[in-house]
């Protein structure tokens, strides 16, 4: 292992520290009574009414002064300003703590436990003047120095910013210390998930669990991850979908199920695509498509309220109205509006010179329904920036959704589609076991032509259908991909803790 001059540096005072009887990584509990955000909201620089207070963070920066030093420790919930004297932290007879301890053998990123009271320097800055300081961890790395100056105008300036995304990405640990503004991204996801949990539970919807690993995959057209069980002897897949096993329920009695599920997909990235994403699936029975409609509407509306204040987010150059009622297009109607072609009666071969017409060309194994979705990807989708729902697709491209009550062909099916990318699929959902095994079959022959996300048979799923499904409305939406436009994020991986990477080389 290589390490730097700083490093090796480290490691020797961590050594100097056990010799003087300090240990760098004590495991008694340190009592913390405020954050740094909290005294400086409570604090009363006129009644100087904040007293004795313990807290704990990392030290970001110091200015030693002799005798007396001044300090910035960093918590949870920002930062404050410390006041750290040898009189105050050291007995007189051994001065250890503040002249070696202090100056000498603590550095940037160093965990500390102080307690002390608040004070006003003379400058107005509120800060703790410091009566105890203990080592709580000691950093064997250095942190990245982002040094901020603020200039005559009042202006910050940023230096040596942290922001190269390959480095953000796979040390995240280090990019939510000094780029601090990152966890609002991820404080606003929870709120985001935390507001669609109570909405349903509201309702009265059960939040359930299903597997994960799976004997046969399916829910979606998506190539899976495949792995395999030793004590069974048997393959498994890891799930791209928790559809089937949702509806199972339903056909078990329940009248409304939801799952926050973490679904694989063995397929491309890009900032839209991570291998391993979040989505909710919902179902609900008795109720159909337009139902759902109006429930994400109603939903999507509330998450935005609540992490915003309002129904419009800024993203990208953009202004996205999340207030009630969304556009709506058939797919066609929106095909036909963007392009000026119908193709609503199109056979496959007229589709595929559609499509070259239009300037591209579609995959030779792609049957009718993946070409329809095809063009609409290209000529509709990026140009959707509010919230539109596309309604009742062609039944080829929906092998789980009901048949349309009164136009042959297509399905009860839409998808809700913002910023130009999908952000919610939903159908009424197929109950008719003779019709969904045809639509099995038929994707088992779409499975032999060579596409690869063709769904299989499932026979347990079928035999669940037997028994009786009621009617259903089922919906899934991409948390990732919402998280994206509610926290004004270019790319998934910014929504992400851990995004997939490549693998990291090793410096020789």
């Amino acid at each position: 292992m290589q390490l730097s001059e700083q490093e090796l540096r480290r490691r020797h005072e961590r050594e100097e520290l056990e010799k003087m009887g300090i240990n760098p990584y004590p495991s008694e509990t340190f009592e913390v009574t405020a954050t740094a955000k909290e005294i400086k909201e409570n604090f009363d620089k006129d009644k100087n009414n904040y007293q004795e207070v313990s807290l704990a963070g990392r030290l970001m920066s110091r200015r030693i002064m002799g005798k007396a030093s001044f300090a910035e420790l960093m918590d949870s919930s920002g930062r404050i300003q410390i006041y750290v004297s040898r009189d105050d932290i050291a007995p007189s007879e051994n001065k250890d703590m503040y002249n070696t301890v202090f100056k000498k053998m603590l550095d940037i990123g160093d965990f500390i436990g102080i307690k002390g009271y608040a004070f006003v320097t003379q400058v107005g800055e509120i800060s703790v003047h410091v009566t105890e300081l203990k080592l709580l961890t000691k950093s064997l790395k250095p942190l990245p120095i982002v040094k901020r100056e603020v200039d005559e105008n009042g202006v910050e300036h940023v230096y040596d910013a942290f922001t190269d995304p390959e480095l953000r990405y796979r040390q995240r640990y280090v990019d939510l210390v000094v780029n601090p503004h990152i966890r609002d991204t991820f404080k606003k996801r929870t709120q985001l998930v935390n507001t669609m949990r109570n909405f349903l539970n509201a309702k009265d919807y059960l939040e359930v669990e299903t597997p994960i690993l799976q004997p046969l995959y399916g829910g979606a057209a998506a190539r899976p991850f495949k792995t395999h069980h030793n004590t069974l002897d048997m393959t498994l897949y890891l799930r791209i979908a928790n559809e089937l096993y949702l509806k199972r329920l339903i056909v078990g009695g329940f009248d409304g199920v939801y799952e926050f599920s973490k679904d694989f997909r063995n397929e491309g990235m890009s900032r839209f695509h991570n291998p391993e994403f979040t989505q909710i699936e919902l179902y609900v029975a008795y109720k159909d498509y337009n139902w759902m409609m109006d429930l994400v509407e109603e939903m999507v509306e509330k998450v935005a309220m609540d992490l915003h204040g309002t129904t419009k987010v800024q993203v990208g150059e953009n202004i996205i109205d999340f207030q009630r009622p969304w556009k709506r297009f058939t797919m066609f109607e929106a095909i036909e509006h963007f392009t000026k072609i119908d193709i609503s009666e199109m056979d496959e071969p007229e589709l595929r010179k559609t499509a070259e017409s239009l300037g591209f060309k579609v995959d030779p194994k792609l049957g009718k329904g993946k070409i329809i979705d095809e063009i609409f990807g290209e000529t509709c989708e990026p140009y959707l920036i509010q919230p539109t729902f596309i309604t009742d697709y062609p039944v080829e491209m929906s092998p789980l959704a009901k048949k349309h009550r009164s136009k042959p062909g297509l399905v009860e099916r839409f998808e809700a589609i913002c910023n130009g990318k999908e952000i919610c699929n939903a159908f009424s959902e197929l109950n008719d076991p003779v019709d969904q095994r045809a639509r099995f079959e038929e994707q088992l022959e779409l499975g032999k032509r060579g596409d690869t996300e063709a769904m299989v048979l499932d026979e347990d799923f079928l035999r669940a259908l037997e028994y009786g499904m009621p009617p259903t409305a089922g919906l899934g939406i991409g948390i990732d991909r919402l998280s994206m436009i509610m926290t004004n994020s270019h790319s998934i991986q910014d929504v992400l803790f851990f995004p997939q990477m490549k693998p990291e080389k090793q410096a020789e």
